[in-house]
């Protein structure tokens, strides 16, 4: 599970990894070997080329202009990544999307609390909920950044990321929650990479990025006390990675210091 929030208001990303959560207690788990995480072929693709995905009109509590806004960043990615991928010789599958405006059972799981959008590594798709918290501010590039960290996630999945997380063993809550964070920092870091590639398509100044920044820093587990979706300056700091490098090898968390996924 991850989150993202920003304190007014409060928002989250969540994304369910669900055979992970049965573990293998008896086995080591650091540092971290499985070549489908720290070796990805992914890390050897380069950088996303530039392209072109102009914002839409989106107006505060409108379901329906936020749903053209989100879809037509959904297309991008789908259009950007595939692009990437199939480039380097890797399998693709274009994600799916959906929107709903109450809470609802997905993938098996209930809505959690505060939470905006949920990716469903077995359906590839993830659901956007467009409620009063998501939309009822929606002029800064938050709702960018959502849709691209979900899209992520399937990154992670069509990449074999996922599965390697799913059964990689852990001894302890501790060692869980550090590979939750590892995973979920690397989709805010490959966000950022989507993010850095279209930036000069976007009628956007350096301070709607700084304040981006700024949001992710203050939605961390400082606020939770969770542990397991990392501290603020950390997940701004892999976004911002993302953003600067426009490449999938700064994202690969899974060989970084602990404290740099804390």
């Amino acid at each position: 599970m991850m989150r993202l929030m920003r304190l007014t208001p409060l928002l989250a990303a969540c994304m369910f990894f669900f055979l992970l959560l049965s573990g293998t207690a008896h086995a080591t788990a650091y540092p971290i070997k499985d070549s489908a995480l720290t070796r990805n072929k992914l890390y050897r693709t380069g950088e996303l080329r530039p392209s072109s995905c102009p914002e839409r009109d989106i107006e505060a509590n409108d379901v329906a202009s936020a749903k053209r806004y989100l879809s037509a960043v959904f297309s991008c990615l789908n259009t950007s990544w595939g692009a990437h991928l199939k480039r380097a010789g890797m399998p693709f599958v274009k994600a799916r999307i959906g929107f709903i405006t109450k809470p609802r059972r997905f993938c098996g799981d209930s809505w959690g609390k505060h939470t905006a959008g949920v990716y469903c590594p077995e359906e590839r798709r993830f659901l956007i909920i467009l409620d009063d918290d998501t939309i009822g501010e929606p002029e800064d590039l938050f709702l960018f950044m959502l849709v691209a960290h979900e899209y992520a996630h399937h990154v992670q999945n069509v990449t074999g990321m996922d599965r390697a997380f799913e059964r990689h063993p852990y001894r302890n809550k501790k060692e869980l929650n550090e590979q939750l964070r590892r995973n979920e920092l690397q989709a805010q870091c490959l966000a950022g990479v989507f993010m850095g590639s279209v930036w000069t398509s976007l009628d956007r100044t350096s301070d709607d990025w700084e304040e981006l920044l700024d949001i992710n820093r203050e939605s961390g587990d400082e606020w939770t006390k969770a542990g397991d979706h990392g501290k603020g300056r950390n997940i701004a700091a892999w976004l911002d990675k993302g953003f600067r490098t426009k490449s999938p090898a700064s994202c690969n968390t899974w060989t970084a210091p602990t404290t740099r996924v804390s």
